[in-house]
């Protein structure tokens, strides 16, 4: 596979920001057609999870390649990684490895598979399957999305034996740990034959997890049962799971809601809904963390290649008239480009408090007046909401502003073929694939990546600047100076403004604890019931 193939590939299957659709023909990984959702799990069934999941299913399902927040939950049910992480702790536990490395600081990190993991299909999972996995992941022809957390450190994955594998690193990186479950080990017996990888990107799904997909049905539902041969340390906890996809905010809280709801829990309930939902007996709980709205700038078109630019239309944000109306204050106006209550985060050295005289004095300065500025966005709904706030916020400072909310794949579309534009907003959360700062950045900022290459920042002496710092910070193993190394990028990462959030949200999960029990809200798209169980 070509770079360029998968710069293409990311776009179309990963769904960046949560919401991108998957326009080619999908492959149903069981089932030919689409299945009705009206009668699927209803009744009292108590070997059976229905849950109503606010994103497509219809994005790509290949563990290296998506972003998906349906897959992505998905997938965690499926595969295993060598070690795998808590949903909410992050804490990192033995997955298909036996044990956690016992030197974190160590170069060389040597794994045993765990006695007797087999495959949904019943063959042996073995070491040549770890080997086929990594050496997709740090491919650079392949160059694969989870490519980006992994290539910096890892140098190779080597097999010892049947049973072990040792990982070789560039440098002692102890954020390893967690970073593992990103790398979902899967069979080479089943992808590694010729268009095995597209059919993954379409929804075939074949892992060592505790469920196994049993049917997957684009732009209705998938559904999951139990794998009978799993010795793994989560075990299913109900016999079957149905996930149905309900994009339509009114329609998804329909499913959850009275007293003969077909679902046990939802997530993304929008926040309007949240108290309605509480007095029918619901349980209703957010989960803070990284996701965000975000502004990025086109700096190859006047005048956002001027920093001061960039800056004004950030101070110029009334934020918290944003939290209150649009976000029904489950927000917070952004003060780092990580979220507050992150273990790194610090007020960085530039923060875009509201302040419209400040953004009127640098456009003064930056020479700049009647300025129109076209903000293309994605129409996630929360995002869309949050738009009348910057619109009346830049006209109050003198910047003519038109709102242009369109479908995320045709944004994306637009950006890929590099087409005009000025500002996008959109939202992200890099904490669907960890909560590290240097994982964080790196999904955003990394020499080469899709999203320097929209902003046209990619190859500045800035952007050269940023990267360089990110690798002294990355190879720092005293933690109190790495510490400082991330403070010191991340007031750069502030002050360039690039691509730069203005809010963290909170993420709202819903579920009737009468028939649901074990669940926790996590601060990321999706939802996690390894440890759920029907009551």
């Amino acid at each position: 596979m070509s770079s360029e193939f998968s710069r293409r590939d990311f776009l179309r299957y990963s769904g960046a920001t949560g919401a991108a659709a998957f326009i080619a023909a999908t492959l149903s990984a069981c089932s030919g057609g689409p299945a009705s959702t009206g009668s699927v799990g209803a009744g009292s069934n108590k070997d059976l999870i229905t849950a109503v999941i606010g994103y497509g299913n219809d994005q790509s399902w290949d563990p290296t390649q998506t972003a998906s927040a349906f897959a992505m939950a998905g997938i965690n049910h499926v595969y295993e990684g060598l070690l795998d992480t808590d949903p909410i702790t992050r804490e990192p536990y033995p997955a298909l490895a036996t044990a956690l490395p016992a030197d974190l600081n160590a170069t060389t990190w040597t794994f045993t598979l765990r006695q007797d993991a087999t495959w949904h299909d019943g063959k042996p999972v073995t070491a040549d399957d770890v080997l086929f996995t990594f050496e997709r992941v740090l491919d650079p022809e392949a160059n694969v999305l989870i490519g980006n957390f992994f290539r910096s450190w890892l140098r190779e994955v080597r097999k010892v034996d049947e049973r072990s594998v040792e990982l070789v690193f560039a440098f002692p990186f102890p954020d390893a740990a967690p970073r593992l479950t990103i790398a979902k080990i899967m069979p080479k017996h089943v992808f590694g034959r010729p268009g095995a990888w597209d059919q993954a990107k379409g929804g075939k799904a074949v892992g060592s997890g505790p469920y196994q997909l049993a049917a997957h049905n684009p732009k209705s539902n998938t559904s999951f049962e139990a794998f009978e041969g799993y010795n793994g340390p989560r075990p299913a906890t109900v016999k079957q799971m149905n996930w149905l996809t309900i994009v339509d905010a009114a329609a998804r809280v329909a499913k959850i809601s009275g007293g003969s709801a077909e679902a046990q829990i939802a997530d993304n309930i929008p926040y309007a809904n949240v108290e309605q939902l509480k007095q029918q007996g619901l349980t209703v709980e957010g989960g803070r963390g990284m996701n965000h709205m975000f502004l990025m700038f086109n700096t190859g078109a006047k005048p956002f290649d001027d920093v001061r630019v960039r800056q004004a239309l950030h101070y110029a944000i009334d934020k918290q008239k944003m939290i209150d109306v649009a976000l029904k204050g489950h927000g917070t106006a952004s003060s780092s480009f990580l979220n507050e209550g992150h273990p790194d985060h610090q007020r960085a050295s530039v923060v875009y408090d509201y302040d419209p005289d400040k953004a009127r004095a640098l456009l003064k300065e930056a020479g700049v007046s009647g300025l129109t500025v076209n903000l293309m966005a994605v129409n996630v709904s929360w995002i869309v909401d949050c738009l009348p706030t910057i619109a009346s916020s830049w006209e109050a400072v003198g910047i003519k502003t038109t709102l242009e909310p369109q479908d995320t794949a045709a944004l994306f579309t637009k950006m890929d073929q590099f087409q005009d534009y000025q500002v996008v907003a959109a939202a992200s959360n890099p904490n669907q694939f960890g909560m590290d700062a240097d994982l964080i950045l790196h999904y955003n900022y990394v020499p080469g990546g899709l999203w320097m290459k929209y902003a046209h920042w990619d190859g500045t002496e800035d952007a050269e600047r940023l990267f360089a710092m990110m690798d002294e910070a990355g190879k720092e193993t005293d933690k109190a100076q790495r510490t400082e190394l991330i403070h010191k990028y991340l007031d750069f990462v502030a002050e360039q403004a690039v691509l730069y959030p203005v809010v963290h949200n909170e993420l709202m999960t819903a579920w009737d604890p009468k028939k649901l029990s074990g669940v926790r809200a996590q601060p990321y798209p999706g939802i996690t019931l390894l440890q759920a169980k029907r009551t």
